[in-house]
């Protein structure tokens, strides 16, 4: 049974498609196959691995309503164990039309449920907003990682998506999890950057991750080109962080020797 990890931060520019769409790639160069859904109305996650938009092609919004199964949405894309569920623009649409629809929470749950078994990690990258799209992702996720940056308004927004998932586990669903807390444009150099640190290390304790994703200008041009950081530079630092962070991951649930420790440089050898 694959897992679902919705990577959600209601608070924008934290990073949180980057972290979507690198640590999906990073998981299928680990060589463990892997979907990644859009499920951002701007889909930048779409874009960002080289799709081009096409009101024609079935995405996230025709599964939220019922108009197409989640096997009819899937894009194969340039990593050899990577797929993506693409968005459009309309799916934000789906905020009003959803609201009076029967089993509303759980269209994403429902939909993506037949792939479970195909997939071994399956990312939701939500839009930065905590409404019924996010929901949706969060009721059908087993975890949510949450990407942050080190500074002191990312604390304060960081308990209204806490409540969230409390209140997603007291009536929808009761499984969901903190998968963990990445800080993200991490500047190891600074004051705030380690005072902020420290706090959330005694709030999260062993949540926090510990990797952390520094500044990096390959990592920012990546989506430019339509690649993940590891097919654009896997030498660069976005690169190798988003790698560690994803080794971190699977080391929670699958065995130390499923991870395939050369991957990285069979993708270097592809990009070149």
């Amino acid at each position: 049974m694959g897992r679902v990890i919705a990577v959600a931060n209601q608070k924008g520019g934290v990073g949180k498609t980057t972290t979507a769409i690198n640590l999906a790639s990073s998981f299928a160069a680990a060589e463990v196959n892997t979907l990644l859904v859009d499920c951002d109305p701007q889909s930048n996650a779409s874009s960002g691995l080289g799709l081009v938009k096409d009101p024609e092609r079935i995405n996230t919004y025709h599964l939220l309503m019922g108009a197409a199964g989640a096997d009819e949405a899937l894009c194969k894309l340039e990593l050899e164990q990577l797929w993506i569920i693409p968005s459009h623009k309309n799916l934000i649409g789906a905020n009003l039309e959803l609201v009076d629809a029967e089993r509303r929470e759980f269209r994403l749950r429902d939909a993506l449920a037949p792939l479970r078994e195909r997939f071994q990690f399956i990312v939701l990258d939500c839009p930065p907003a905590l409404d019924l799209l996010t929901l949706n992702a969060l009721v059908a996720a087993d975890s949510v990682l949450i990407p942050m940056q080190a500074e002191y308004f990312a604390l304060e927004g960081i308990s209204e998506l806490l409540d969230t998932v409390e209140r997603i586990r007291s009536g929808l669903n009761p499984e969901l999890s903190i998968e963990g807390v990445v800080l993200t444009m991490f500047d190891e150099r600074t004051n705030l950057a380690q005072q902020v640190t420290a706090e959330l290390k005694r709030f999260f304790g062993e949540k926090l991750c510990a990797t952390s994703i520094p500044r990096n200008i390959r990592l920012a041009e990546a989506p430019s080109h339509g690649k993940p950081a590891l097919v654009y530079d896997v030498r660069s630092k976005g690169a190798e962080s988003y790698i560690r962070l994803a080794k971190e991951i699977i080391s929670h649930y699958l065995p130390a020797e499923t991870v395939e420790p050369v991957a990285t440089e069979t993708e270097m050898d592809k990009s070149a």
